[in-house]
């Protein structure tokens, strides 16, 4: 949002990073780890003083780093993509790439290759180097580069592609062609077992070449998944906030792309997000919630005493996009949610 970016230069960020950066990219073997994306959203929108007493009470989500299996090399890197015991060797890879060459180098190199597999993770790996991109367009330090390792590492570690997808008639604008995705006729089972039913979807930018198309479709994107939180997020109140982090993103990251990537970036984000919607659908939507009287500061204070990973996330895309229906939709995530609670 106009305003709230306000990056922190008090060094809390990379405190934060340097902390983290010895605890691996999930727990549980399957299990995403947010403080990375948290901490860098709160010190991106001013809230850096809340940082470490947040990370404190996240604290229990926290793993080990993982133990290395063998390096990734440049002649081996096909097969280790996609294997999640090859995490630390990925993050490994990454770390090295960015100490030999400029991160945007190393980003536009990888990015076609990631992209098809974005949607394992849960999309949480491309959630998160688009929070490093961020951070780096803000200032470029060692801990912020050596998020964005992380954050490449582990969706080389965890990619997953999609294929077999009927394409179906798309609707003008995104979020009518939110509205006819069809849902998944017998849901069960956690985010891969979902991910694999879904298998018809409408492609709706499809036809999209031009660069500065693709990227205000992605907006208009972004735009129609957050607001539409407000009125389905009770389907799945974690889940569905990936259809609109997700598609965030990737649209956080087009800047330090090269312009021929753009449309290939918005038909993925696309399809994350409707798969998601496909996945988590609810039976029927509520009714549309009002723009909340409160300043995009209040809202951020209110997911932040929270403290759910995906309600301040969402927040922090709602600030994104910036307008009453956004925030309507964060403050649905807070009622929604369980809060954070320390251990």
């Amino acid at each position: 949002m106009p305003g709230m970016d306000t990056h922190d230069t008090t060094g809390t960020l990379e405190e934060a990073l340097e902390r983290l950066h010895s605890c691996g990219p999930e727990r549980l073997g399957r299990l995403t780890n947010h403080a990375p994306m948290v901490v860098e959203a709160l010190a991106a929108h001013g809230r850096a003083d809340a940082v470490h007493r947040w990370l404190d009470l996240y604290r229990h989500k926290l793993e080990d780093f993982p133990r290395p299996v063998t390096p990734v090399t440049d002649a081996d890197w096909r097969e280790a993509l996609g294997d999640p015991r090859r995490a630390a060797d990925w993050i490994g890879h990454f770390t090295r790439a960015l100490a030999a060459r400029p991160w945007r180098d190393v980003l536009a190199e990888w990015w076609p290759r990631l992209l098809p597999g974005m949607y394992g993770g849960s999309t949480h790996p491309v959630i998160r180097v688009g929070h490093a991109v961020r951070a780096l367009e803000a200032g470029e330090n060692p801990p912020r580069l050596t998020e964005l390792a992380h954050g490449l590492g582990y969706w080389a570690a965890r990619h997953r592609p999609v294929s077999g997808i009927t394409a179906l008639p798309a609707a003008p604008t995104a979020a009518r062609s939110l509205d006819a995705v069809p849902p998944l006729t017998d849901p069960a089972g956690g985010f891969p077992d979902r991910l694999a039913a879904v298998r018809r979807l409408p492609l709706w930018p499809d036809d999209v070449t031009d660069p500065d198309t693709a990227r205000a479709r992605l907006a208009e994107l972004v735009r129609a998944a957050t607001h539409r939180y407000a009125t389905h997020g009770h389907g799945e109140p974690t889940m569905l906030v990936h259809a609109a982090t997700a598609p965030n993103a990737v649209l956080r990251a087009l800047g330090s792309l090269p312009r021929a990537l753009w449309a290939p970036s918005l038909r993925a984000a696309w399809t994350a997000s409707a798969a998601v919607t496909a996945m988590y659908a609810p039976a029927e939507p509520v009714a549309r919630a009002p723009a909340p009287g409160r300043t995009p500061e209040e809202v951020l204070e209110q997911a932040l005493a929270h403290g759910d990973e995906h309600v301040v996330k969402l927040t922090d895309t709602a600030l994104d996009v910036g307008d009453g229906q956004a925030l309507a939709a964060a403050l649905r995530a807070v009622e929604l949610s369980e809060p954070l609670v320390p251990k």
